[in-house]
């Protein structure tokens, strides 16, 4: 599992300040790229590769809400992953008591520039499978 921490910013939340429910998926894009990065992986590198990974399936269920100002940790592990897609899950929890904000799901399939489902190349697919390998290890 990889996790990111931050804190809420005046500009995420509602005229009631408490965080705008859109804000949890830019957090779990945070936490894609976060998780790409411990891959050895950067967002610039792939995308210079000519490898896009669009989303195609979001998912996100709201327990408790954060505000502004609240610190929170977003815990990501990637569920599913081959050459054509990876797929993950998140955690959002709000930090002054524990709380679940959100769960939540993602499907990326990786495509070329022009959108084709393309198969990931070795150079790319060895570094994130090696983090998911150990991550499930862990997780048994």
């Amino acid at each position: 599992m990889i996790t990111i921490r931050d804190k809420v910013r005046f500009v995420e939340t509602d005229m009631m300040g408490v965080v705008h429910h859109a804000n949890y998926l830019r957090w779990f894009e945070m936490g894609r790229v976060a998780y790409l990065r411990a891959c050895g992986i950067t967002l610039g590198e792939l995308m210079d590769a000519g490898v896009i990974f669009p989303i195609t399936e979001v998912k996100a269920q709201y327990k408790n809400s954060c505000t502004f100002d609240d610190d929170f940790e977003v815990q990501v592990k990637m569920s599913a992953f081959n050459k054509a897609k990876m797929e993950f899950d998140y955690k959002v929890i709000r930090l002054r008591d524990g709380a679940v904000a959100v769960e939540g799901h993602t499907r990326n399939v990786f495509t070329d520039k022009e959108g084709r489902i393309i198969r990931l190349e070795p150079r790319w697919f060895d570094k994130i499978h090696k983090v998911y390998a150990a991550q499930k290890a862990a997780e048994e």
